[in-house]
């Protein structure tokens, strides 16, 4: 039997989670390396995969499949496509620099409450939810997949609640509250959507009889397997909700900014640049894949709830106070374009969104822990605390300023290939809604740059004068997710030659086909 490499990715994680927590709680640095090393390891494992990968060969690959709850049709079974495959290793390489963003968020601190911080505990979380974000990218049995789509909820929680921003203009006391707050909000918005999704998994099995993806897409490509249209219209939203919660989209949004601004700088990207995007991941291959009638049917709908969160994010974006609650609102914008990307039906727009949620995670990560090292140094998240940044810290500043332009889609960085393509593959189809979406990226533009002048330029404050350039560590994260920004920017061909095949079969899979442009004849 050929080694379970799929297995091994997101099994390594798992082991270093537990063997990170029984470190002896007077080795915290001991701690720290041990789960570095075991994301490093993994990474490794993520780019075996990649390596193995072959974008023309099957359209699942590295399978593994064993029986598992035999009398109910569950099976343990994992396969990737050129999707998962981009997803997976852009988990594996944001893991390492989480990590080592936040080597100092979980120490020990001295507070009026003495509060103590389990080191151990914080990076042994991080790696559960890796390893759980991992197989829920692999699993291609429903069931399973559920599982780990809700178990990931319980360490996100404990990190949010736990392992709160320590910047908090209003004390320890409030914080504690806000943090509460927010794990919780968290937690019910994202367990009501699962709860909805199990109702629709478990109809599923009724009317299939097993929970293999790859079964039952393939019985309804042949027709033996027939479901009412009332029936898949009703499935398809129990999936789509719990997905649209956890993308998250509009009007299902408001726990994200209030997670992220609770939530460390190393957590909030944790949240956005990898847990979030199972939620578009999975529209890709659960909603579009198994009921293909029904996602025409409710792409109308979608499309315009698309728009409203790219305008309607932007938009909240400009008027923030809080830096983190800003780059909350724009990432609430940015996954409305990929999931109009998704759901214009063109194999532009879908490669652009699968392209934007590796952009878009790499981008976010720059930006945010950036601003992480920047709010560490003055204890406040609050855009009026800062001022003239850049005259003490200017590797600082133009860090942070690379970020901010890949988030406004700068050509010549990452994300502009993957916002054009998105909105060239919605023209095609819907030119309403992609005049409409083009507002979003000038409203990206007046977003981040009033950020990056009303903190970085004008007259220093005097409190900022002594505020410290980027250390070692912390040039070590944010210099090669730059490096990245740039080589995506100018050379994306890497991505799209993995995901265009898996975006042919998606579109293959809902039977639609590029709309050809219309050329006016020559006179």
């Amino acid at each position: 039997m050929s080694f379970p490499l799929l297995t091994a990715t997101a099994v390594l994680p798992a082991i270093g989670a537990i063997a990170t927590a029984a470190v002896p709680a007077t080795k915290r640095t001991a701690a720290k390396w041990l789960a570095l090393l075991v994301s490093i390891a993994t990474l490794a494992l993520a780019v075996v995969i990649l390596v193995r990968f072959d974008p023309g060969g099957d359209r699942y690959q590295l399978t593994e499949s064993h029986a598992w709850i035999a009398d109910f049709g569950v099976r343990y079974e994992l396969g990737v496509d050129g999707i998962g495959v981009a997803l997976i290793a852009l988990t594996a390489l944001l893991i390492p620099f989480i990590i080592l963003a936040g080597w100092h968020d979980a120490d020990p601190v001295e507070t009026g409450s003495k509060r103590w911080r389990p080191t151990q505990g914080f990076f042994a979380l991080i790696l559960v939810v890796e390893a759980m974000v991992i197989l829920s990218f692999e699993a291609t049995d429903v069931f399973l997949f559920y599982i780990f789509f809700e178990a990931m909820l319980i360490p996100l929680y404990f990190l949010i609640g736990g392992f709160g921003d320590r910047a908090h203009e209003h004390g320890e006391k409030a914080a504690a509250t806000q943090r509460s707050y927010a794990a919780v909000k968290f937690l019910l918005y994202n367990l009501a959507g699962g709860l909805v999704m199990l109702a629709a998994v478990i109809g599923l099995y009724v009317v299939a009889g097993n929970f293999s993806l790859t079964e039952i897409a393939e019985a309804r490509a042949n027709g033996s397997l027939e479901m009412s249209t009332s029936t898949e219209r009703w499935l398809f939203l129990g999936f789509f909700l719990a997905f649209a919660v956890k993308a998250p989209m509009w009007p299902l949004h408001t726990w994200l900014p209030n997670a992220m601004q609770e939530s460390t700088a190393p957590v909030a990207v944790l949240i956005t640049a990898v847990v979030d995007k199972v939620g578009t991941f999975a529209m890709l291959r659960f909603c579009l894949q198994l009921f293909p009638e029904a996602s025409k049917w409710a792409t109308p709908v979608i499309m315009v709830l698309a728009v409203i969160s790219i305008i309607y994010g932007a938009l909240l974006a400009v008027g923030q106070r809080d830096i983190k609650r800003l780059i909350a609102y724009a990432s609430i914008s940015h996954f409305g374009f990929i999931i109009m990307g998704i759901f214009a039906m063109t194999s532009q727009g879908q490669s652009g969104a699968t392209l934007y949620m590796v952009n878009h995670g790499i981008s976010t990560a720059a930006l945010l822990l950036v601003a992480g090292f920047l709010i560490s140094r003055r204890g406040s998240r609050l855009i009026a605390d800062y001022g003239g940044v850049q005259k003490v810290a200017p590797v600082l500043a133009g860090t942070f300023l690379i970020g901010g332009l890949a988030t406004l889609s700068l050509p010549g960085l990452a994300p502009f290939v993957s916002e054009f393509l998105v909105l060239v593959g919605t023209f095609t189809r819907y030119p309403v809604i992609g005049v409409i979406a083009t507002f979003g990226i000038v409203l990206a533009a007046l977003y981040t740059l009033v950020l990056y002048q009303r903190t970085m330029t004008g007259p220093l404050r005097p409190e900022l004068a002594k505020m410290p350039d980027l250390r070692v560590r912390e040039i070590a994260v944010a210099a090669p997710l730059i490096v990245l920004l740039v080589f995506l920017g100018v050379y994306p061909k890497p991505v799209t030659d993995i995901v265009n095949p898996a975006v042919k079969q998606t579109m293959s899979d809902v039977q639609q086909k590029d709309p050809q442009p219309e050329v006016e004849a020559a006179k």
